[in-house]
């Protein structure tokens, strides 16, 4: 039986309607095998969850909403959280917060410890004086930041393990872990997929970002590492990362500019002022995102020379520092699987000089 042409153009345009209103189930096929990726915008940020193996129904509404239940618990700007009621309690006695808060707590204050207070969870006077990538930010009068840096001190953070209770000592301080928390949650992201038998895939928290596995066929995942001169997408250089985290800080990330001078978010715990040293930017790459997430603020506020001698000192973790004059400096173990994108930008010899 022989079709009419207008019932088979009505045929086509329905096939290809349906191809439109389900690309997840027509993703096209590539070498490196099917891709599955969906964005929500949700830690003031856009996350994105990418996976080479079918999603399960609802698999990507589950763990979007699994991340906004700790952006519930974690975050400084919703009054309901229970860094909130940390800090409504500050001056008095210590209140009860869930447990993956106080583990987060926990791992802020390991590296205040490692880094001598370079990265301090208690940091939020300063940050709301700043308010550096909102609207309203501003440079503090002298004044100000004199009155708000006795408040900064993570010695005066009291922990309870035995009922996950914490505490700040004096009224007016305020727990911030916006410096760690995107790292905490990769990670547990991370176990809620592979507990779901997913084994191949990537998550980007706004910069933050975990590979799993590798892609299909053993391929490592290529991550471009960020040239802090240029638009978002313009690299530095490149990494491959099999099951590894990369997360990177800088002054190119949130920043105003005021009577010609740049103030960039990552604040020093000393003077109060951004950090000012020869740094631009900073990649930590480690098995656990919190880890980077940390230790990529710690080793940026610590300068270059500093900086490098404690990633040298840890296991497993391995760093990329940019500094002002374009030289990039890698640590011993990451220099296998770094290329250095042609242009300006020269790789530095293991000599290492501090520039203030």
């Amino acid at each position: 039986m022989k079709i009419k042409p207008i019932i088979l153009i009505i045929m086509i345009i329905l096939v290809l309607g349906a191809l439109i209103m389900a690309p997840r189930l027509f993703t096209p096929r590539s070498a490196a095998g099917e891709v599955w990726e969906e964005s929500d915008f949700i830690l003031g940020t856009v996350v994105r969850i990418k996976l080479y193996d079918p999603p399960q129904p609802k698999l990507f509404d589950e763990l979007f909403a699994e991340i906004r239940e700790y952006e519930n618990l974690l975050s400084l700007n919703l009054p309901d959280s229970h860094i909130s009621r940390i800090n409504n309690a500050a001056g008095t006695k210590p209140v009860v917060v869930d447990p993956e808060v106080f583990e987060v707590i926990q791992e802020g204050l390991r590296y205040g410890a490692l880094s001598k207070g370079r990265f301090d969870i208690t940091i939020g006077p300063l940050v709301n004086l700043w308010h550096i990538g909102y609207d309203d930010a501003r440079v503090p009068a002298p004044e100000e930041i004199e009155a708000a840096l006795p408040l900064v001190d993570l010695n005066r953070v009291v922990t309870e393990p035995a009922e996950n209770r914490v505490g700040l000592e004096t009224p007016g301080m305020l727990m911030d872990l916006g410096a760690i928390a995107k790292g905490f949650i990769a990670d547990r992201i991370a176990e809620s997929l592979r507990g779901r038998g997913y084994e191949r895939g990537i998550i980007n928290l706004g910069g933050n970002v975990l590979t799993l596995g590798a892609k299909p066929g053993d391929v490592p995942f290529r991550i471009g590492i960020q040239n802090p001169w240029e638009p978002r997408g313009e690299s530095v250089g490149v990494l491959e990362l099999v099951d590894l985290s990369l997360v990177s800080s800088g002054d190119y990330e949130r920043f105003f500019i005021e009577d010609g001078i740049k103030y960039h978010h990552i604040l020093d715990t000393a003077t109060g002022h951004p950090v000012d040293n020869s740094l631009t930017a900073v990649t930590i790459v480690s098995k656990r995102s919190v880890d980077g997430d940390g230790l990529s603020t710690s080793v940026f506020a610590m300068g270059l020379e500093k900086g490098y001698t404690l990633i040298e000192s840890l296991e497993g973790i391995e760093a990329i520092f940019i500094t002002k004059d374009k030289k990039v400096y890698l640590t011993p173990g990451i220099e296998s699987i770094f290329a250095l994108s042609p242009g300006e930008f020269v790789l530095a010899g293991r000599e290492r000089e501090e520039k203030k």
